[in-house]
Order: C-alpha cells, then sequence, then structure tokens
C-alpha cells in the first residue's frame, strides 16, 4: 500500500475530495490530510462530512466518518508548519490536492509555501514526486491559464474537475465518480468508479 498526501481547499467541489479519501482508505492506503479552514466549511455545506476542532478533534472526525484503520488517516492543519509532509525527508509516493482553489494553485505555481497545503505541494516538487491538482473554477482566466501551464510544465498533473457524460450518467454520484476515477487513473490506481470509453 502506498502513502499519499491529500489536500482540500475551499472551493466548491469538496464532495471530490471526501470521494477520493474514501476510496483511498478503503483500498488500505496510508493517508496524510490536510484542509484549509475554507475546506472545512465548504465540506460542512456541501457533504455529510462535518468537522470542526482542534487537530486531534479533526483527525478523530476523520477516522470515525471513514470507518479508517488506527493511524491509517494523519490530520495536520493548514498552519502547522511543523508537520512531517512539510519536510522532504518524509515518504510520500503523490499528493493531490482536491478540489484546488485558483488561490492554491496560484500560490503553488509561484512557490509562495505560505500554509501547510502549499508547502507541501513545493516539497512535492522540489523532490520530483507526482502532483496531481484538481482545479474547480469557471470561466477560467488567462492568469489561471499561465499559472497552469507554469504547473504543468513543472511535470504536474492537472486534472480539471469536468465530468463526461458518455456514460449516462443518472445521479450526481456518478459525476463525481468520473472525475475521482480519472483522479486515480493518473495515480496509476486500478478502480472501476466509471466506464471506461469503448468497454
Amino acid at each position: 500500500m502506498a502513502t499519499y498526501t491529500i489536500a482540500i481547499t475551499g472551493a466548491s467541489g469538496a464532495v471530490y475530495g471526501e470521494r477520493l479519501l474514501r476510496v483511498l482508505i478503503e483500498a488500505g492506503h496510508s493517508l496524510y490530510v490536510c484542509i484549509s479552514q475554507e475546506g472545512i466549511s465548504i465540506l460542512n455545506d456541501e457533504t455529510n462530512l462535518h468537522l470542526k476542532g482542534s487537530e486531534t478533534d479533526i483527525q478523530y472526525g476523520l477516522q470515525k466518518y471513514f470507518g479508517s484503520k488506527e493511524g491509517q488517516v494523519l490530520f495536520f492543519s493548514e498552519d502547522n508548519m511543523y508537520s512531517p509532509i512539510g519536510s522532504g525527508s518524509i515518504k510520500v509516493d503523490a499528493m493531490v490536492v482536491i478540489p484546488c482553489t485558483m488561490k492554491t494553485l496560484a500560490s503553488i505555481a509561484h512557490g509562495f509555501a505560505s500554509n501547510l497545503i502549499e508547502r507541501a505541494a513545493d516539497v512535492t516538487i522540489k523532490e520530483k514526486r507526482n502532483l496531481f491538482l484538481v482545479p474547480r473554477e469557471t470561466p477560467v482566466s488567462a492568469i489561471h491559464l499561465r499559472n497552469m501551464l507554469k504547473l504543468a510544465e513543472l511535470g504536474c498533473q492537472i486534472i480539471p474537475a469536468m465530468p463526461a457524460f458518455y456514460h449516462h450518467p443518472q445521479e450526481v454520484s456518478q459525476l463525481v465518480d468520473f472525475v475521482v476515477g480519472r483522479v486515480l487513473n493518473a495515480m496509476g490506481i486500478e478502480n472501476d468508479l466509471a466506464p471506461r470509453w469503448g468497454i
């Protein structure tokens, strides 16, 4: 089993992050999780995952909600720069920011590292590990596109939250699974969340 850093920021679409966490936890992977304050608010607004309190409280809330094993999910607040994922010496196989706000994307593109999510992404890039960003914004400006191009040129994978319709989805959950399935495909993780074209 692999170890991943999963970050959720304050864009609408927190359900994508929630679903990815569930799939990875159920598959037995170990996760470092960081959720921005805005991300926590959006999770509370858009999903059944309601988090509050200290790092310990939120870690317990995640463990209870997803039914994860002891120590499988470690949560760190965005202002905890002493977290292990703020250092390149910790072994992490990849990082996903889902959903990724344009502010976070811009900060990562320009190396600001002003909070733990940005720092962990900065570490992922400098250590030449896989970084997957799932922006959820529309329309996008030339500034957004330049930042995405900059990160793509650095080897990051940009996976916009753009569900397809060739599988004739009947429920919102199928649209969510399509996007999360594409993220898992990019990570090299086998899944059957959405049918593949022509199969």
